[in-house]
């Protein structure tokens, strides 16, 4: 079944439409259990929580694309290949960043700086949600040596859970006895995962602590793509999530946050769609190009783009023709879109599905310093698309910044259609 990508791809939509139903439900849930003001605080969390698990700063694709060329018999030690102890000084990485962002979220909550009656409720979920740092590292390590279908399977079981612990609070379950639980169940589904990495690279408990003989390996031969992978994951994140801090700062209105929250949340669906199809031929791709097959990594990025544009673009007619009862719905009527917004919303949607194949592919071949270069213009417009938005269009605050913001992600979606160019004629 793993070499089968149609399999494969159908697998990890099942899993993606899982992630999407959670992402919603959190949003259906919470809206409706917390008071507004406390709702917004909560938005300020999530963002706070997706900036700690896109500060791994790509060090898992890092991890993919070294362990992938080890799998597929292609590295060279000679020039710093892979080694076991790498998983290990990564997994260090990891739990300390976690740290680092749990303790600056109880100073926030401390000295006032995220106000919330419920801060054990908050804390809680965003272990849950740092979670996901640890379960990227070992979906990727398992889809370098091929255990794509195991990591999905354990996954799908997870959301599974989690969803029915989420619908539960509507029925009078704690809150914070539901996130506690989700907690649980993600640790036990990722410490399966990493033991089946264990023993499939044969690796020894040794491996696992061997920081200093991992960090020297890591410091010696790819702090080059360690720095680039940094620098366009930090460069990434700030670009998707600042405009949940500027749109604070620039309004206390509630609508321009919700419709941005709207926006994101339906790019986050599109970018999981595109990720499942791109990943189900991510086996194909990287042997084709590591084998020199200029012609059949053409050919698979065709598709590959093909069917992202197909997702962006049915995704589009249906947010016309649902999206205003679906944001009614999702937010518990605070607040109105109207079809300008959707429009935009839906033209950026369509940009953003070439970004996503492009970043997905080249990151899995390790082109961290091309895509640092193609993301800076990105960064710079969704810094200035809230301020030039109230400069400019005051009244319609609203819908000026996000017609700046689709416009910012066409341009992006072209410079990286230039680049997918390039690397099928090298």
């Amino acid at each position: 079944m793993e070499a089968s990508a149609r399999m494969l791809a159908l697998v990890k939509l099942a899993n993606v439409g899982l992630v999407m139903i959670w992402g919603f439900a959190v949003t259906f849930v919470f809206v409706r259990v917390l008071p507004l003001a406390e709702f917004q605080a909560f938005l300020l969390l999530v963002a706070f929580g997706n900036f700690t698990i896109s500060a791994e700063f790509g060090l898992t694709s890092i991890i993919y694309a070294r362990l992938r060329r080890f799998w597929l018999g292609s590295d060279e030690e000679a020039d710093g290949g892979f080694r076991l102890e790498e998983m290990g000084v990564l997994f260090l990485f990891l739990g300390l960043l976690i740290a680092g962002a749990v303790v600056l979220l109880l100073g926030a909550l401390a000295l006032g700086g995220l106000h919330t009656a419920m801060p054990m409720l908050f804390l809680l979920f965003f272990l849950t949600a740092c979670l996901n740092l640890p379960a990227l590292l070992a979906k990727r390590a398992l889809a370098a040596i091929d255990g794509n279908f195991l990591w999905e399977g354990l996954d799908c079981a997870r959301r599974l859970a989690t969803i029915g612990l989420l619908a539960a609070i509507l029925f009078g379950l704690d809150p914070r006895l539901s996130v506690a639980l989700q907690l649980a169940i993600s640790v036990l589904v990722i410490g399966y995962a990493i033991v089946h990495v264990h023993r499939r690279l044969n690796m020894r408990r040794s491996h696992w602590f061997a920081f200093r003989v991992g960090g020297g390996h890591v410091r010696r031969h790819y702090l080059r793509d360690i720095g680039a992978s940094a620098a366009f994951t930090v460069s990434d994140i700030v670009a998707y999530n600042a405009p949940y801090f500027t749109i604070a700062m620039a309004t206390s209105d509630a609508r321009p946050m919700l419709l941005f929250d709207f926006f994101f949340k339906m790019s986050r669906s599109l970018s999981m769609l595109v990720r499942a199809m791109v990943e189900a031929a991510l086996p194909r791709i990287t042997r084709a190009y590591h084998a020199g097959e200029g012609a059949r990594v053409r050919q698979l990025l065709t598709r590959a783009l093909g069917a992202a544009l197909f997702f962006a673009l049915a995704g589009s007619a249906l947010l016309m023709l649902i999206g205003g009862w679906l944001f009614d719905k999702l937010f518990d009527g605070r607040a109105a879109i109207d079809q300008a917004d959707l429009g935009l919303t839906a033209l950026a949607l369509v940009a953003l599905s070439v970004i996503c194949v492009s970043v997905y592919v080249q990151a899995a071949l390790g082109r961290f310093a091309h895509l640092l270069q193609r993301s800076l213009p990105f960064l710079a417009g969704s810094l200035l698309s809230v301020p030039l938005a109230g400069a400019l269009w005051p009244d319609r605050f609203d819908l000026g910044f996000l017609g700046l913001y689709a416009l910012t992600l066409m341009l992006a979606a072209g410079l990286h259609l230039a680049s997918l160019r390039r690397l099928v004629r090298a």
